[in-house]
């Protein structure tokens, strides 16, 4: 299955192929190629309902992650048995949030979303797999 990229909104125009390449390497860096996961792009609206359920606050965020194995330490890949077992879990990007998060900062949208929450070394990697000069998000914060 690879990675499932879904666009279950149409608020933001999405350049979907490219966010699934730049996935696939991100999968690459971190070593869980063999791994299925799926990316869900959404509104607004959905992302806060899924963020008052899920985390009790009713109010929209950038990103909801879900993993298929809850009890894994950061950094560390998943010892997968049998086929099913498999996979990294579902993320939830609220791209109308990250939209208006880049307006403020006048960062390209489909950077944001490709490197939300990534560490350092995921993305000086990036930058050079792609030629990308990307810069970490948290940098417009400090």
């Amino acid at each position: 299955m690879g990675v499932v990229l879904r666009n279950l909104q149409n608020v933001v125009p999405l350049r979907r192929a490219k966010l699934r390449k730049d996935v696939e390497i991100l999968r690459h860096i971190f070593g869980v190629q063999k791994f299925d996961m799926s990316v869900i792009c959404v509104d607004n609206r959905k992302i806060q309902r899924i963020n008052h359920i899920y985390r009790k606050k009713n109010q929209p965020t950038d990103v909801l992650s879900f993993p298929f194995y809850e009890d894994l330490r950061p950094g560390k890949i998943p010892c997968a048995l049998q086929r099913d077992e498999y996979n990294l879990g579902d993320i939830f990007l609220g791209v109308e949030h990250v939209m208006h998060q880049c307006k403020e900062s006048s960062q390209d949208l489909h950077e944001a979303l490709t490197m939300q929450q990534k560490e350092s070394y995921i993305l000086s990697e990036f930058n050079r797999i792609t030629g990308s000069h990307l810069e970490p998000l948290t940098k417009r914060c400090t």
